[in-house]
């Protein structure tokens, strides 16, 4: 089946791809803050491999692809915004505005729509984009006949937060004009965060994006700068507000005979970088990175982990299984604490508030290691394998996908 039939996009298409029976997928996030938002990206882009697609990312945060060349997926980098603690934003990196960064971005993102024409458009979380930023590509890919949906994590904030946002956003106007349905990427049995709102267009819930984010078991490969030691991680995503963590997890006992780890992200504040290097070079169990790209093998490797709460890090602890603490942030969204406490009651992991948070908590919820396993209940993993089979039937397939 002809998948360009439903339009004429292939006209703008040099003719070294006109006629290509490959289906185009663009996807775009924000990246504001941390790294989850283009990591979830990321792993749709790598699900879709089993449609044999092209896939254009559209990101404010390509360092989190580090320097592995991904086939089939390309990069549009927009300029970078940043998230201060108290919520605003700001560049980055340039000396501009909140509101010619958005100027600029509009632009890049119109230009990669328009150009690359794809058949499918997936929006992270925003359904205008950040300020309205996508307002100008959505319009673009409806009048080309571009299929558009909009992916929701399962928590996005405390319900009336959400509630406000969302209207305050004119985010279900977007959603009719320029929408065909939302995808759930979590299990509703867990959280669902389409309840906390009206959405005028279909849902459909995937399952949290998990299995097949990490190797197997057999196939881990356990990093080679460590030495032969079990190890304890510490994770902190991005890191720009994970200090308090990384300070905690440095000065933890581990338990006896382990290493820890500790992956501070490359945007963890000099003070707290200085301080935990400090801590390490004191001691002889703990080794501290700044970034990895093959987080999934350490996760896969480690014993235990300690993070932040971010969907991504979830998700791909959950599909290791590996125990897990979780020390949410809560400022300035509850996302991760609401994210947190919902897992926690269904016995998926174990959660600490930040402001409870001291070596000795940690010192404890080590020694719980040695005690036997508690069985979760069961929670629908199973996203990643499911994206393609809903991308498929949007592009009229016949031939639906099923990826690992």
């Amino acid at each position: 089946m002809n998948l360009y039939r439903r339009r004429g996009a292939r006209a703008l298409h040099s003719p070294a791809t006109a006629g290509s029976e490959r289906p185009r997928i663009a996807l775009y996030s924000h990246d504001a803050q941390g790294l989850g938002h283009v990591r979830r990206n990321l792993a749709i882009a790598r699900a879709m491999h089993s449609l044999d697609a092209e896939v254009l990312l559209l990101t404010g945060a390509p360092e989190a692809t580090g320097n592995r060349h991904i086939p089939g997926i390309d990069i549009v980098s927009m300029p970078a915004l940043a998230k201060c603690e108290e919520g605003h934003y700001r560049a980055r990196t340039l000396g501009l505005g909140v509101e010619d960064m958005v100027r600029i971005r509009s632009e890049v993102l119109r230009a990669a729509v328009s150009s690359f024409a794809p058949d499918l458009l997936i929006v992270d979380k925003h359904p205008r984009g950040f300020h309205g930023e996508m307002e100008r590509a959505l319009t673009a890919a409806r009048r080309a006949g571009t299929k558009v949906v909009l992916g929701l994590r399962d928590v996005l904030d405390e319900p009336r937060v959400v509630r406000d946002e969302w209207r305050r956003d004119r985010a279900n106007t977007a959603l009719r004009a320029f929408y065909d349905e939302v995808w759930l990427y979590g299990d509703p049995q867990v959280y669902d965060a389409s309840a906390d709102l009206d959405l005028p267009i279909p849902v459909r819930a995937t399952g949290y994006l998990a299995t097949g984010r990490v190797p197997s078991p057999e196939r881990v490969r356990r990093p080679r700068s460590l030495d032969p030691r079990p190890f304890v991680l510490g994770v902190l995503g991005g890191g720009s507000d994970g200090g308090h963590l990384a300070r905690t997890f440095a000065e933890a006992t581990y338990p006896h005979g382990h290493q820890g780890v500790l992956i501070t992200g490359p945007n963890l504040p000099d003070a707290d970088r200085r301080a935990v290097r400090k801590l390490a070079a004191e001691r002889d169990d703990l080794v501290v990175h700044t970034f990895r790209d093959d987080l999934e093998h350490w996760y896969g490797s480690a014993r235990a982990v300690v993070a932040m709460g971010g969907y991504n890090t979830v998700c791909e602890v959950l599909a290791a299984g590996r125990s897990m603490l979780v020390v949410p942030r809560v400022r300035p969204r509850k996302e991760q604490l609401v994210r947190a406490e919902a897992l926690s009651q269904r016995g998926a992991l174990e959660t600490c508030h930040p402001d409870r948070l001291d070596p000795a908590a940690l010192n404890t919820w080590f020694d719980t290691l040695n005690g036997p396993p508690v069985p979760a209940n069961p929670i629908d993993l199973g996203g990643l394998g499911r994206i393609p089979g809903l991308a498929a039937r949007l592009l009229d397939r016949t031939e639906v996908a099923h990826s690992a």
